[in-house]
């Protein structure tokens, strides 16, 4: 772990001993799992510590990990750009529609990177009273990045099937030669 990644975990740790679930380091990438209700705060409190000045959350995703549960991560990409440091913070969700508070007050692109997961994986966030969606049609049912979601309508060619999906086909203009014959 480099120095940075240990700073931000011990200060973390003594801020919020009881939310700190798990530390893990992976190819040079620190991941700290800490509980839903602790996110917020260690967000702030990692943002306005002079020490670390976390001052730039890269980026703000979500993992659905069905049939697991709980079902949902959180993951904040956040760095520290005077540091040159950079660590992920980690957090899971029972219940997507009672998820993370926002930590749109913190960062202002922290609101719009919320906005990017509540479309593509349902995930609300407590506060933030821009969702809505974002790269899908409003009236659009469900949330394409999730597991259980359908793939789509048509079915897939194979081998074994491949006359009986080409007969589906609407190729241009196969009605009227098959008419003009």
């Amino acid at each position: 772990m480099t120095d940075f990644h240990q700073l931000v975990v011990k200060k973390i740790q003594k801020a919020f001993p009881d939310a700190v679930e798990e530390v893990q380091e992976f190819r040079g990438e620190c991941t700290i799992v800490v509980d839903m209700e602790s996110v917020h705060a260690i967000c702030k409190m990692v943002c306005e510590d002079e020490e670390l000045d976390c001052n730039f959350i890269v980026d703000i995703c979500a993992d659905d990990m069905l049939p697991d549960y709980p079902r949902f991560a959180v993951n904040y990409q956040i760095r520290s750009m005077d540091n040159n440091g950079e660590f992920r913070l980690r957090t899971f969700v029972d219940d997507p529609d009672e998820g993370p508070q926002t930590v749109g007050d913190i960062w202002n692109v922290g609101g719009w990177l919320e906005v990017e997961v509540y479309d593509l994986m349902g995930i609300t966030f407590q506060g933030n009273t821009g969702l809505r969606r974002l790269f899908l049609p409003e009236d659009w049912v469900g949330h394409p990045l999730r597991k259980d979601y359908p793939l789509g309508y048509e079915e897939v060619q194979f081998s074994f099937n491949w006359e009986a999906i080409q007969e589906k086909k609407p190729y241009a203009g196969r009605k009227r030669l098959a008419d003009n014959n």
